[in-house]
């Protein structure tokens, strides 16, 4: 993982996200959440379910609705306007 050093105590032993970084820690939010939107791949479109089993893979505190209106708030992520279908903006 890249930026091991600045994300160091946000991850297990695994590479799982841990814990969500605090709203001072917005640079480390970023980071974060990059790292998760590398998880999905461009051109395809995912359900919420997939979206939400793919981030479920890659953190452990289970509240996946808080990473994916995250991704989605940060641009990482779109979304149709009803939220069933979501696919990754660009490549991380």
């Amino acid at each position: 993982m890249d930026n091991a050093t600045e994300l160091k105590g946000f991850f297990d032993k695994d590479l799982k996200l841990k814990s969500w970084p605090f709203r001072k820690h917005r640079d480390k939010q970023l980071l974060v959440l990059e790292y998760l939107a590398s998880k999905f791949e461009v051109g395809r479109d995912y359900s919420e379910k997939e979206v939400n089993e793919i981030l479920n893979l890659h953190h452990t505190f289970g509240d996946p609705a808080l990473l994916r209106r995250e991704l989605f708030m940060k641009r990482l992520l779109d979304r149709a306007p009803d939220g069933g279908r979501y696919w990754l903006q660009k490549k991380v």
